[in-house]
């Protein structure tokens, strides 16, 4: 099994990338990997099919990898076409409607979108925690900066909740560069946040103070950032069992023997109820291909097919933690690599 190359050594010209490589730097550029960027939650899948797409063809250069969060990702992604920039953004989230224009006017024009599979937004406490049991407004009212467009007061979970235990409201979650951090946002505060009628409300008539009150996070101290490294949560959840941890599920049951999800809403984070969408943290998961970069850097279309392979019912991502989609979305992202199809962008938000 070919090691994951961190540095690209570079031997196949790009400057063919047609009139669009002037931007990104490609002139004199020149590669064999693939270049793969974004979302720490889709990182070990892709890096799994990285694997098995070498190892199925002794020719083929191993992908580069980068863990960089699913808005760092994208925007690497999208600063132009040519041999200096990635041919694929891992992402735990859709791109949004800002990310899709910008890759536009930097001339990353054509962009295909493939959904890989599902994963889910995870709160998680070691097993020798305090058994929580949560509702979305419960963590929002817990972690929001000014819950409800209020001063934020709440000191322990029992202030939020009088059920829950008199413990400080202490919280490990990922940085804002992270798709989990914006499905956290979606999924989990706004949700809460619209439990009152007044917040519903204003998303009609005041979009911007709706969006800072129903996701801004507290900066107290009561939530701290960790990184792009879910792992690293995982072994700070297990030392400090009366704290609680956000990140991807598959983490979680990659590590349960340490950890286990956080029932919300009445539901706890499994394979089926994620899978249903019965979980309020179930989210798709995408990577995005330059279309200008297929023929041009080797190996791109069967690499995403390799991905898509994995992550088919019974595949090997699948074992990692990967649920595989449904079967209208699989097929849907399987005719949109066989055929290259662009995004045209119309219904980001």
């Amino acid at each position: 099994m070919k090691k994951i190359s961190l540095m690209a050594i570079s031997a196949l010209p790009l400057s063919a990338c047609n009139d669009q490589a002037s931007t990104g730097g490609a002139a004199g550029g020149s590669r064999q990997e693939i270049r793969i960027v974004g979302s720490s939650t889709v990182f070990p899948f892709a890096k799994a099919a990285s694997e098995a797409f070498a190892k199925a063809d002794a020719s083929r250069k191993s992908p580069v990898l980068e863990s960089n969060g699913t808005g760092g990702g994208i925007e690497q992604f999208c600063k132009g076409v040519g041999a200096e920039s990635p041919d694929i953004a891992n992402a735990s989230r859709r791109m949004k409607k800002s990310e899709f224009e910008n890759c536009q006017k930097n001339g990353v024009k054509d962009i295909i979108e493939v959904q890989v599979g599902i994963d889910g937004l995870a709160l998680a406490e070691s097993n020798m925690g305090a058994k929580f049991a949560l509702t979305t407004a419960d963590v929002y009212k817990a972690l929001a900066a000014n819950p409800f467009g209020k001063p934020q007061t709440a000191k322990l979970w029992s202030d939020v909740n009088p059920a829950l235990p008199k413990l400080p409201i202490s919280v490990y979650g990922p940085p804002t560069t992270s798709g989990t951090r914006d499905s956290f946002h979606e999924l989990i505060m706004e949700v809460g946040c619209k439990t009152d009628a007044a917040m519903k409300a204003l998303k009609e008539t005041n979009e911007s103070k709706y969006t800072a009150i129903c996701t801004e996070v507290r900066s107290d101290g009561a939530f701290k950032e960790q990184g792009e490294n879910d792992n690293l949560i995982v072994q700070k959840l297990s030392s400090n069992p009366d704290m609680i941890g956000i990140f991807g599920y598959s983490y979680m049951e990659e590590n349960a023997s340490k950890v286990h999800g956080i029932q919300m809403n009445g539901v706890s984070p499994t394979t089926a109820t994620i899978s249903d969408g019965s979980y309020p943290g179930a989210r798709k998961m995408f990577i995005y291909v330059k279309k200008a970069h297929i023929d041009k850097i080797p190996g791109i279309k069967d690499f995403v097919l390799e991905f898509l392979k994995g992550g088919a019912v019974g595949g090997y991502l699948t074992k990692l933690g990967m649920i595989a989609s449904s079967d209208a979305d699989y097929r849907s992202a399987t005719e949109a690599a066989n055929s290259l199809t662009v995004m045209t962008g119309t219904d980001l938000k």
